[in-house]
């Protein structure tokens, strides 16, 4: 519950009780907060085992897709279309399939033929349409 809180906030905390209770109610205001959350972690574990003994092996049935639903909330957008719609495979996202073998093949590149020239369009009179200019 508190696993996100340092030193430095638990510090904060601290002086902030210290100048708010003062320093004569202080550990009691201290006391009674760890006895309520002690008390608050009693109940949610009898609960969960209440239920682990009520569902019997139902219980891991609906633990899965909880499970499954805290994996998916851990992964990156990246990660996640590397899972499911690359199985897996980030080479297309990191760029490494286009690189080149180490060495050139040693075979020689085929004999080029030249090819002839297309005859020349004769251009048409009056206005002439330029597909590139739209």
């Amino acid at each position: 519950m508190f696993a996100n809180v340092g030193w430095g906030e638990m510090l904060v905390l601290v002086i902030a009780g210290l100048v708010i209770l003062g320093p004569e109610r202080l550990p009691g205001a201290i006391r009674w907060t760890s006895s309520a959350l002690r008390q608050a972690r009693d109940y949610v574990s009898g609960a969960t085992s209440q239920l682990r003994q009520d569902l019997g092996p139902e219980f891991d049935d609906l633990r899965e897709p909880l499970a499954e639903l805290q994996k998916l909330r851990g992964m990156t957008p990246r990660a996640a279309i590397t899972k499911h719609l690359l199985e897996g495979d980030d080479s297309f996202l990191t760029g490494k399939f286009d690189e080149k073998p180490a060495q050139p093949p040693a075979t020689t590149p085929p004999a080029v033929t030249p090819t002839p020239e297309p005859p020349a369009q004769p251009k048409p009179s009056g206005t002439v349409f330029d597909p590139d200019a739209t």
